[in-house]
């Protein structure tokens, strides 16, 4: 099990520049985890989609319902406390340590592009390249 970030379920189910890589990513570890943050944060990429006419209502709501059926069962609460405490100490976004939170409670990686977490949490945070690479090694 990974926790992926929101980014890393984006660029799996909407064309980007990194999808290529987060099917990579799926191949290697299909049981992805993440905070309940993740839904509000992905219909948000959604609607920016919707808005840019990107992707029609109908296929959101689909691509929606099926990252949903991914991730259903590893979608976990986070302790605020914690999370807090992650953001005093990074600069981080409150948003971006429940992830940090998730992975370093299930003592998992979290798999991101964010330039921000990677450079903070080295020890809990690896970018899609680099787990792909230590899957490969």
């Amino acid at each position: 099990m990974i926790v992926v970030d929101t980014n890393v379920i984006s660029y799996f189910y909407l064309t980007s520049e990194y999808s290529d890589l987060a099917e990579q990513l799926f191949l290697k570890t299909s049981s992805w985890a993440a905070p309940l943050l993740w839904r509000s944060e992905f219909r948000n990429v959604l609607s920016f989609y919707i808005k840019k006419e990107i992707i029609s209502f109908q296929d959101a709501v689909q691509l929606f319902e099926t990252a949903v059926s991914l991730l259903e069962e590893n979608e976990y609460e986070i302790n605020t406390s914690q999370v807090l405490k992650l953001s005093q100490n990074s600069g981080c976004s409150a948003y971006d340590c429940e992830f940090v939170n998730l992975a370093q409670d299930l003592g998992v990686p979290l798999v991101t592009m964010d330039k921000k977490i990677l450079q903070n949490f080295q020890g809990t945070a690896v970018s899609i390249q680099e787990y792909i690479a230590r899957r490969l090694g």
